[in-house]
């Protein structure tokens, strides 16, 4: 059911114009063959029939794919979508269905379809993933093309679309392919255009000149490669997608498999629940609210009435009707012209009519001619002496109809099969004439099936078929259901073969160092897993989770929705759907990027890195840390031989990264990866040392992973810290008092004992207390200046409550309050501790020459002149083994993390083999313009396109 690429509703399928070009049906060898979707045809009326004169002249040609225009009278500023140039005058003309405006002179070469056309020009059904409903603005909704700036807006976080809430109904599943199934793969993939939406001063591939615009919904852009076209250039490049400037750091889709089936797509790309915050009722639930709001007209004019139309029964029981406005002795088919309109059909209204909506509308099959209209079935006024309350249309009854039966991956150089059928026709018959006209009729009827697929804008439903059914019977249930669902439904023959399923699941938050069968223990007893369907690897015992191996889809979908009812030792299990990457099909030049982020880091600028990243690469790259932590993501890419990594967060989860790779760094293939950071926090000072800036400030997403594509390898030394606590607890019950157990920590930046610490450890027990209060670095900072100011009168004599040895030497310290190990040449939010005189006991310090720099402080007086830069510390020496012995409780802080370390000796020694950081180039980044043939994309249009 899938080809070589996810397309958008405006992919290379047709409605071009006139003419054959590379991109019509007939010519692509995927697509053609089959008959493209036309505009219903349009009756020319005579001007002296009854009711012409209600109706405003209309045009449509086949320059204008699927528009009804009518010319309109403009009341305020308005632009031409086609050329985006202002309309001069009173008169431009508007299409009836999506709103398109245009010049009468551009009426010949639009070229942009129409909304209604969107379900028949999908190449491969992808649902979206839709995030709550929000405020956004300069967007346009690619349904109504109308601004989105005032009204509650839903955008997809895969891709660039945008809609209003009661839009949402009428967009049909055109995102992005970011993974296949297993079962249908090809090496090669075609851009994925969507409409709209750019910078003002986007630039179009092929003439060069201006295609965005910020006043109408206008140009391409393809969602992979980033390349931008007018909508009448676009058709002549070349259809595959190299993926731009990016190419090597993309994940290619057509390298990751994913079954997911029910999984939503929020799950299947680990975006946080708490984030999505769904409703019960599905997206649907959002086209009541509205309808008043966007659609109920509101003029007075007293010659017109409202109606309240349904498409169906679905809609009856979702109350979610569509309201029109039309003349009081409009005829009957006027109204269902209007009605179709308003559900975006593009279908012929003569094989529609208008009913009642009665009770027995609903139970009764036998409801034809209830709206009023003559026996005879010509055309008369809707209503003669009352109006009925509500209205719903419904499709005529054929004794013939024609389905078109889309040929999935056969590969058999055609789209789809048109297939007249009658009332004896079934399932069956139409399998075998479709298979008669391929040629391959010799073959067995059962190796074959016909697939129903729903294509809504959520979820992409599928339905086989059993052959024994009547498909006409079948199109007239979809029909009263809805001819919404109906204009988004599509038939697929498919060759019905037994596929191996796997769905794997990471499940953490188990208990440490178990066996194997202990985890199947506790397995079978929390979750009652069923052994023959599931296989439990224990790949990652000491950090306490293993890989659920699952061979059966409704096994999967339990276990992953109990995950989250469920606790161990009084521990919440967390579960992640972990993709499959087939690292023998990545190209060579390829080194994907490994991106995590944090998203609480930075006053929640994480989130909007999130949405850009999933965005500019494929979303199956992308980690939220607060969903599962780093592991997810390295097994994820355990078998990559070779990927980097950008960690976006504070130096603490830096750390929390760096640790986890530590631990696991013997089961990925490549075992040292490089890591770039893109600073969040408060401090920053490993991001300020690799030339990664003071913090994240909204720089253009494109703009960072360009820099991370350019930056250079460097080391970076880690320490270990051994906490050797001496004093015992003497509060057991049994009245045996032992010392606290020995633990082990890990330094990347600094540790610091005293003053220090205890500054720390205020902030980090204020932020405990008012959590929602910390979202900017300036409050943060403000915080650290306030417990540094309770400290002024503050005096501790240091140097006599430890004793400090140096590559096994005894160090005198003189009077301090603070004793600080360095590994990088920042501190304290970019200060300079060490200094930069020169001094002939110490060598110039480094991030990789194996050695800590030793530094005292006096009090907090001194820690914030060092913070202006007017002093540095006290240098007490420069090593590569420290043992401290302290003497009594003293706060202690590694890498932003404090807390009160008992008596007893911290041992510090170098952590093993040094780690592979990515520093940011000096080298100016290149101009787009420059290396535009290579990249086809632009970072600039780039970065408004994604919202960041």
């Amino acid at each position: 059911m899938a080809a070589d690429g996810a397309r958008s509703r405006f992919g290379n399928l047709g409605h071009r114009g006139g003419g054959s070009n590379s991109s019509s049906p007939s010519s692509s060898p995927k697509l053609g063959g089959g008959k493209t979707r036309t505009p219903p045809p349009q009756k020319k009326q005579n001007p002296s029939s009854p009711g012409s004169k209600h109706q405003p002249p209309r045009q449509a040609s086949a320059a204008s794919p699927g528009h009804s225009f009518k010319k309109v009278t403009l009341t305020k500023p308005t632009f031409c979508h086609h050329c985006t140039d202002f309309i001069w005058g009173l008169g431009g003309y508007q299409c009836e269905v999506c709103n398109f405006m245009s010049h009468e002179k551009c009426l010949k070469h639009v070229k942009t379809l129409c909304s209604c056309l969107a379900p028949g020009l999908v190449r491969v059904p992808v649902a979206h993933c839709f995030r709550p409903p929000g405020h956004y603005k300069k967007k346009f909704c690619t349904v109504c093309r109308k601004l989105l700036e005032d009204t509650l807006t839903i955008r997809c976080e895969v891709c660039e679309l945008h809609v209003h809430t009661d839009c949402v109904l009428f967009t049909c599943s055109d995102c992005r392919q970011c993974h296949h199934d297993g079962q249908h793969d090809h090496d090669t993939y075609h851009h994925h255009w969507r409409e709209g939406n750019l910078s003002s001063s986007a630039r179009c591939e092929v003439c060069k000149k201006t295609c965005g615009s910020s006043e109408v919904l206008s140009g391409m852009r393809c969602e992979w490669c980033g390349i931008q076209a007018h909508a009448a250039c676009y058709a002549i490049l070349n259809h595959e997608c190299t993926f731009g400037r990016l190419r090597n750091m993309v994940l290619p889709p057509n390298c990751v498999v994913l079954q997911s089936r029910n999984f939503s797509k929020m799950h299947c790309f680990r975006i946080s629940e708490n984030l999505q915050a769904e409703h019960d009722n599905d997206n649907e639930t959002e086209g009541t609210t509205q309808v008043s709001v966007k659609e109920t007209p509101t003029s007075a004019d007293s010659s017109k009435q409202t109606l309240k139309i349904y498409d169906g029964h679905d809609a009856v029981k979702r109350n979610q009707p569509r309201m029109i406005s039309v003349p009081r002795i409009a005829k009957s088919e006027e109204v269902v012209e209007a009605s179709l309109r308003a559900f975006y059909i593009p279908d012929d209204p003569q094989d529609y009519e208008l009913q009642t909506l009665t009770q027995q509308t609903l139970v009764s099959d036998d409801i034809i001619n209830r709206n009023g209209a003559t026996d005879d079935g010509k055309g008369s006024s809707v209503f003669k002496e009352a109006t009925p309350e509500a209205w719903i249309i419904r499709a005529k009854p054929k004794e013939r109809e024609v389905i078109k039966v889309y040929l999935g991956w056969m590969k058999v150089g055609v789209a789809y099969i048109s297939i007249p059928v009658h009332h004896e026709n079934t399932v069956q018959s139409v399998i075998q004439e479709v298979l008669l006209q391929l040629g391959r009729l010799k073959e067995n009827l059962e190796n074959f099936r016909l697939v129903e697929v729903l294509m809504g804008s959520k979820q992409v439903q599928r339905m086989v078929l059993p052959v024994e059914e009547l498909i006409l019977d079948r199109l007239t249930d979809i029909q009263k259901t809805s001819i919404r669902q109906m204009n988004q439904t599509r038939f697929y023959l498919e060759e019905n073969t037994k596929h191996v399923i796997k769905v794997d699941l990471l499940l953490s938050g188990l208990p440490v160092l178990l066996s194997n069968e202990e985890y199947n223990n506790i397995l079978k007893d929390s979750l009652e897993i069923k052994e023959n369907v599931v296989t439990v690897i224990p790949c990652y015992a000491p950090q306490g989770a293993v890989v659920l191996q699952i061979s059966c889809f409704s096994e999967a979908e339990r276990i992953f929705m109990l995950v989250k009812d469920t606790t161990v030792n009084n521990k919440q299990l967390t579960a992640t759907i972990i993709p499959h990457i087939m690292h023998e099909k990545l190209p060579q030049s390829s080194c994907p990027l490994l991106v995590f982020v944090n998203p609480k880091s930075g006053g929640l600028k994480g989130r909007d890195l999130l949405y850009s990243f999933r965005k500019l690469l494929n979303p199956h790259q992308v980690f939220e840390l607060t969903n599962g932590g780093p592991l997810p993501g390295f097994h994820a890419f355990s078998q990559v031989p070779y990927f980097r990594v950008l960690v976006c967060g504070g130096d603490g989860t830096v750390g929390w990264v760096l640790g986890a790779l530590e631990e696991i760094r013997h089961k990925l293939v490549c075992s040292e990866p490089s890591i770039a950071v893109l600073p969040l926090g408060t401090g920053n000072d490993l991001g300020r040392v690799l030339r990664w800036g003071a913090g994240y400030s909204g720089e253009d997403p494109y703009s960072v992973l360009i820099s991370v594509d350019e930056a250079e390898n460097v080391l970076m030394d880690r320490w270990t810290i051994l906490l050797d606590a001496q004093e015992v607890v003497d509060s057991m019950e049994n009245g045996i008092s032992e010392p606290e157990p020995p633990k082990i920590v890990q330094m990347n930046n600094y540790c610091g004992i005293g003053i220090d610490a205890e500054l720390s450890l205020d902030f980090h027990h204020a932020r405990e207390i008012e959590p929602g209060k910390f979202n900017s670095r300036f409050h943060n900072k403000g915080v650290y200046v306030k417990a540094g100011l309770q400290k002024l009168s503050h005096n501790r004599n240091l140097h006599k409550d430890l004793k400090l040895q140096v590559d096994q030497q005894e160090v005198e310290l003189p009077n301090i309050e603070g004793l600080i190990f360095l590994n990088i040449p920042s501190w304290g939010s970019g200060a300079d501790l060490w200094g930069s005189d020169n001094d002939n006991r110490y060598g110039k310090p480094r991030i990789d020459d194996g050695l800590l720099e030793v530094v005292g402080v006096t009090g907090v007086v001194h820690m914030g002149q060092v913070q202006g830069g007017l002093r540095s510390g006290i240098r007490i020496a420069q090593g590569s083994y420290f043992r401290v012995t302290l003497l009594k409780p003293i706060p202690v802080q590694v890498d932003g993390e404090p807390w009160i370390q008992p008596p007893g000796q911290i041992i510090i020694s170098a952590a093993g083999p040094k780690v592979h950081m990515l520093k940011k180039s000096k080298q100016k980044q290149k101009k787009t313009s420059s290396s535009s043939k290579e990249s086809k994309g632009d970072p600039v249009t780039l970065s408004n396109d994604n919202g960041s």
